[in-house]
């Protein structure tokens, strides 16, 4: 038998084992099975991904506290509904709510000064489909998975802008059309800039590693108030 295929014989021999553990009243460690399969880079953006999704769902609570009038605009809604709407529904999100819109479309509406709608729903849609997207909407990576460098990048960039725009963007009455910061005579918060600063470095830093592991270059145009694409 030539090595190749010995080799071969025993890959397969050993997942055979596996395999058959796992039927044991005891079974094997299945987390530990994937982690066999994962770089340090696929483990690297798992925690990034997870870290995303934990601020991601503060961001969703503090707005809603900061703007209660946007749940108001829902007959019957509470923060928990819309954590469960967005956080628990995997993949792709696609509400009638908001027309269908998806990621930077749908994160277009909350500035929107027309739209009547609830602003940190359409927001907080975009921006959870915007990342997910980033991370091939996959909850996990593995060895052969590629992540696209430039649209971590992107979405880095898109959290800027996206910061940018909720302390300026108004409303046709000369407000903000969403409170996040501190105003004019408040007591200073900056609780949402330090979790804006967290996400951007996150991304960034998953942006060059993958950029790095695949050997691909960033495009490092920036726009500075319109978002940029995401490819969903």
């Amino acid at each position: 038998m030539c090595l190749p295929i010995f080799r071969l014989f025993l890959i397969t021999s050993f997942f055979i084992f596996l395999i058959a553990l796992s039927g044991c009243r005891n079974p094997i460690d299945t987390s530990s099975l994937s982690s066999l399969a994962k770089t340090d880079v696929d483990m690297m953006a798992d925690t990034s991904l997870r870290e995303m999704n934990r601020l991601m769902e503060k961001l969703l609570v503090n707005l809603y506290k900061r703007n209660p009038g946007e749940l108001d605009k829902v007959s019957g809604m509470s923060i928990g509904q819309r954590q469960d709407q967005i956080f628990d529904t995997p993949g792709r999100l696609v509400f009638a709510e908001l027309n269908n819109k998806q990621g930077t479309d749908a994160m277009g509406l909350t500035f929107n000064p027309d739209y009547d709608g609830d602003r940190v729903f359409a927001l907080m849609v975009g921006w959870v489909g915007m990342t997910r997207s980033a991370y091939n909407w996959q909850d996990e990576q593995f060895m052969f998975d590629s992540l696209d460098a430039q649209k971590l990048f992107n979405s880095a960039r898109n959290i800027e802008t996206m910061a940018w725009r909720l302390s300026n963007s108004k409303g046709w009455d000369g407000e903000l059309l969403l409170l996040s910061n501190s105003r004019l005579g408040e007591k200073e918060n900056l609780s949402y800039e330090r979790m804006f600063g967290k996400m951007i470095a996150i991304q960034d830093m998953m942006a060059f590693v993958a950029a790095d592991k695949w050997d691909r270059g960033i495009n490092h145009a920036v726009l500075n108030v319109v978002f940029l694409p995401m490819g969903l």
